[in-house]
């Protein structure tokens, strides 16, 4: 974190969250690590107090937790917490497909194939970060094309808690490849208006996604476990 990276004044707490959230979620800032505010001030070139209020807001997304005595630790999720969460996740992820197939409007459907596409470039370019944002606005889109607020306020507060192990599905090159066969599945489930077809690709895509997490956290702890005997 030794790149001082400028940021407007406007709203400046929640550019700062922003920021942060961003570094979360692409793990720099490791899950179970402690915020350093004196070296995340000088990366970030702001002051403590924004990046308290910063840091209070990720807290209340799930992001980090505020231990007495420790302050600020990024979220760290254990095998037990990623199979609970992933089983709400996709039962939100599923009825979301399915109450947008039958409520998109034209101009939301333009919108999620254009953005569809960009993301399909940034794969191109294997540009990992400029993928996972697109990726993150269609899911989001799908979601608000449902058009029922109790489910988007329910979807964000439980993705919030997914988002960095998201992120880190797609390094692995046949699983991004998958991933994004899937979310072709879902433009066509989409554009055809088909709720049950969508329901079902959104399910896969999920369960993919927590089977691919789970893997990748037992292969982090027989590393952490080798490493110790050594």
């Amino acid at each position: 974190m030794a790149d001082v990276i400028s940021i407007p004044r406007a709203a400046l707490h929640e550019q700062v969250a922003q920021r942060l959230r961003q570094m979360l979620v692409e793990n720099r800032i490791r899950p179970g690590a402690k915020l350093n505010e004196r070296e995340l001030s000088e990366v970030l070139n702001v002051s403590r107090t924004p990046l308290r209020e910063a840091i209070k807001m990720l807290a209340a997304e799930g992001l980090v937790e505020l231990v007495p005595n420790r302050g600020a630790i990024a979220l760290a999720l254990t095998e037990a917490d990623v199979v609970n969460t992933f089983e709400v996740m996709a039962g939100l992820e599923a009825l979301s497909g399915e109450l947008a197939a039958q409520r998109v409007t034209d101009e939301e459907l333009a919108e999620i194939r254009a953005l569809h596409f960009e993301m399909m470039a940034a794969y191109t370019r294997h540009d990992l970060s400029g993928y996972y944002t697109l990726n993150a606005r269609i899911h989001r889109a799908i979601n608000a094309a449902a058009k029922n607020p109790v489910l988007t306020t329910t979807y964000n507060q439980v993705n919030a808690r997914l988002q960095a192990l998201r992120f880190r599905t797609n390094q692995d090159g046949a699983k991004w490849k998958r991933a994004v066969g899937e979310h072709d599945k879902m433009v066509e489930a989409l554009c055809a208006r088909d709720p049950a077809a969508m329901r079902d690709v959104l399910l896969t895509h999920l369960n993919n996604k927590r089977d691919t997490v789970l893997e990748q956290l037992r292969e982090d702890t027989a590393q952490r476990t080798s490493k110790v005997r050594r």
